[in-house]
This record gives structure tokens, C-alpha cells and sequence, in this order.
């Protein structure tokens, strides 16, 4: 059972069912449903690998999420220009700005850190809400394009949508894979445990943080560039703090630090929200206290608790057999060897 049940095949059976989705149901309401999911995704794993891994929690996040959806808006929409070429232009335009704010923000550290980068969210907020030639304004962008065919290849319809969703989900996840499981990605949890260590053995701390910084912004500005082709029209509100907050709920949910934490808290919380729409404006106020205990006792989130869970199953397991094998080999049963190490002293 063991052997059947284990992280491979729990991933394979995932991928296979985000796959047949679309042809388990006709309904193109819970199509779009799993389609923003998967935007979420991808956002919140931006997030996760800035905060998870390297110990900086921005917030944002919103803002960078909203210049990739709005850069694609303003090339499509007024620049008349190409799909795909708007498309990457977008996530260079994200990469770019988030290189510069890196710079300055990464000079600070922790609460200064989250209070300097909320007060450019707001910023970037502000911007797009009052910069009306460029935006719109409160009007927002109407008509942004959906993502125009490669070869045979359509994105018309709300299912061909969702696997161009789930594509680039995957590819994120791919790419979270390599780099948590590279050098590179034990020197970001380096940093986070402790930067001073870090930079006493010779890590370069600045520049693999801006690095994270600029991969992290570019995953909120692809997650908006398909945010902006998915609904066809954006406004200011997708730049508020009340986004970045809903990106960090999906990440605490889920497992902060954890790769299939994103995945199991986005998909948690915005199905759940949807059998809560008529307490929409007091979701908070259920979604609160239960975020606030998940802190308190799970501070790694669901993954997190259940991987702690395995992990102390596994070791009773491995406890017993060892001393199932003493007990074989005919040695003297030795009481404290089940006895907790606290107890032994005190005897």
C-alpha cells in the first residue's frame, strides 16, 4: 500500500486529473472556476519562493500582478500590437520594474522589508488608479484579446483556455522543482535561516536575494498577463493590498516553504468560496479565526502539518522494528530504549 500511495504517484494522479477535467464536466462555470485556480497558482507560487524560501515576505505582490496584466492590456489593447509579443514584453516590463524595486528593497530587512514593499503596493496602485491616459483609470482596459492561435492551435473557447492555463502551472511548478532541489535553492534557505551565516561563508546574500526577487515578480506578472487574457478586462482593483493579502491566505493555508502548498491552499480556499458566496462580503470573518489557529499550530500550513505527521509516523515505525530486531537477536530487552530520553535522566 505503501509502495502505491507515495509522492510519484500522488503527482502523476494530480496531473492526470487536472488533464481529463475539462471532459469530466460540461460546465463551463466550474472550467472557469479551476482556470483562475490556476492563475492564483502561480502567483502564490511567486510569493512562496520569495517568502518561503528566502524569509521576505512582500507585499507587493498585487502590484506586480496588476503591471503584468495591465502591460499586456496597454500593448494589445492601445499599442495594437501582437499577442504573443505583448505577452513577453509583459513579463519583461514585470522583471525590469521588479529589478529596480529590488534593489532598494532588499536593503532592508524584515518588518521593514514587508512595510516598505505594502507602501509600493499601494504606489502601483495609486499609479494605475489615477494615471487615466495610460490606464483608464477607474474605467479600467475593455477588450484585451484572447491569446491568438499557434498553428492548428486555438485559445477561443473557455477549455482550450484552461490548458493553456495548466501549461504554463506546470511549467511553474517544473521550475519551482529545480531550483528548491539545486544549490541554488540551499542557498536561499541559507539565507532564510540565518543571512549572517550565510554571508560568513562566502554566499553572495544580495545577489541570490534579487535574483529571487525578480523570479518572484516575473511569476505575479505571468499570473496577471493570464489573468488579463482570461476575463478580458482589468480594472485598478486588481492592484490592491485586499489581492495580496488573498495570495498570502491561499499560501499560509497551504504551506509556506512547501512546493504543493500553493497548489492545496488556492485550490482549497477558492472552492471554498464559492459554496460561501452569500456571506462574500463576511468571508473574513470565517476564514479569520481559522487562519489565525492554522498559524498558531500549523505555522508550515496543511502540507506542512501533514508532513510533519508522516515524518514522526515514520520514525515510531522505524523505533519498533528496531526494537522488534533486538528482540530477535536475543539481546536483553532494554526498558529505556522506548522510554523517552527526558524520563531516563529523571530515573
Amino acid at each position: 500500500m505503501g509502495k502505491v500511495v507515495n509522492k510519484r504517484n500522488i503527482i502523476s494522479a494530480l496531473i492526470l486529473f487536472a488533464v481529463v477535467f475539462p471532459l469530466l464536466t460540461e460546465n463551463n462555470y466550474l472550467i472557469h472556476i479551476m482556470t483562475s485556480s490556476f492563475i492564483w497558482m502561480i502567483g502564490v507560487y511567486g510569493l512562496n519562493l520569495l517568502a518561503g524560501y528566502t524569509g521576505y515576505l512582500s507585499l507587493a505582490h498585487a502590484g506586480f500582478f496588476a503591471i503584468g496584466a495591465y502591460a499586456l492590456g496597454i500593448l494589445t489593447v492601445k499599442a495594437q500590437m501582437n499577442f504573443w509579443l505583448a505577452f513577453l514584453l509583459s513579463l519583461v516590463i514585470t522583471g525590469l520594474i521588479g529589478l529596480l524595486v529590488g534593489l532598494i528593497a532588499l536593503r532592508t530587512k524584515e518588518h521593514f522589508f514587508a512595510i516598505y514593499t505594502l507602501c509600493l503596493g499601494y504606489i502601483i496602485y495609486l499609479v494605475i488608479d489615477k494615471w487615466e491616459g495610460l490606464t483608464e483609470g477607474v474605467r479600467g482596459l475593455i477588450g484585451i484579446p484572447a491569446p491568438t492561435g499557434i498553428g492548428p492551435i486555438q485559445f477561443e473557447t473557455e477549455v482550450s483556455h484552461y490548458y493553456l492555463v495548466l501549461f504554463f502551472l506546470l511549467l511553474v511548478v517544473l521550475i519551482m522543482y529545480r531550483i528548491v532541489h539545486s544549490l541554488s535553492g540551499r542557498t536561499y534557505i541559507a539565507i532564510r535561516n540565518s543571512e549572517d551565516l550565510a554571508q560568513t561563508i562566502g554566499i553572495s546574500t544580495m545577489q541570490n536575494k534579487l535574483t529571487v526577487f525578480v523570479l518572484s515578480t516575473l511569476f505575479a506578472g505571468l499570473a496577471g498577463a493570464l489573468y488579463a487574457s482570461f476575463v478580458r478586462f482589468i480594472g485598478p482593483d486588481i492592484g490592491s493590498i485586499s489581492i495580496t493579502f488573498d495570495l498570502l491566505t491561499y499560501l499560509l493555508v497551504g504551506g509556506i516553504g512547501t512546493l504543493s502548498g500553493p497548489l492545496v491552499g488556492t485550490l482549497l480556499i477558492v472552492w471554498l468560496s464559492q459554496y460561501l458566496q452569500d456571506f462574500q462580503e463576511n468571508r473574513m470573518l470565517i476564514f479569520g479565526p481559522v487562519l489565525t489557529l492554522l498559524v498558531i499550530f500549523y505555522p508550515r500550513g496543511l502540507v506542512g502539518a501533514v508532513s510533519a505527521w508522516n515524518t514522526k509516523r515514520i520514525g515510531k515505525k522505524e523505533q519498533r522494528q528496531s526494537n522488534n530486531r533486538t528482540r530477535i537477536k536475543g539481546e536483553p530487552f532494554i526498558e529505556s530504549e522506548i522510554v523517552p530520553d527526558k524520563k531516563v535522566k529523571e530515573g
